[in-house]
């Protein structure tokens, strides 16, 4: 499912127009990148909670040359699935 799939979807189940729905998800998905920006954690019960994780410096290789390289250190998003999602699917 893609984003214009979710959309309809939203749209259709809440009973209002695909542009509302359009607005409601963009404003879902802001409030959820600004506060992992800030370094908060956002929980869905029943869904899950997203949440910001730390990534260590590290070593590579690039694969064309063989050449070791220096990877930086990162902070990367983590989705950690409720155990009514998971129930859903089991």
């Amino acid at each position: 499912m893609n984003k214009t799939e979710l959309i309809d979807h939203i749209a259709s189940k809440a009973d209002i127009s695909k542009a509302a729905a359009a607005r409601s998800l963009d404003a879902i998905i802001g409030a959820v990148k600004t506060t992992l920006k800030k370094g908060g954690t956002v929980t869905l019960v029943g869904f899950g909670t997203f949440a910001v994780s730390s990534r260590a410096a590290r070593t590579g290789r690039n694969p064309r040359t063989g050449e070791a390289i220096k990877i930086k250190k990162a902070k990367v998003p983590k989705f950690r699935p409720g155990k009514a999602l998971k129930d859903a699917l089991n």
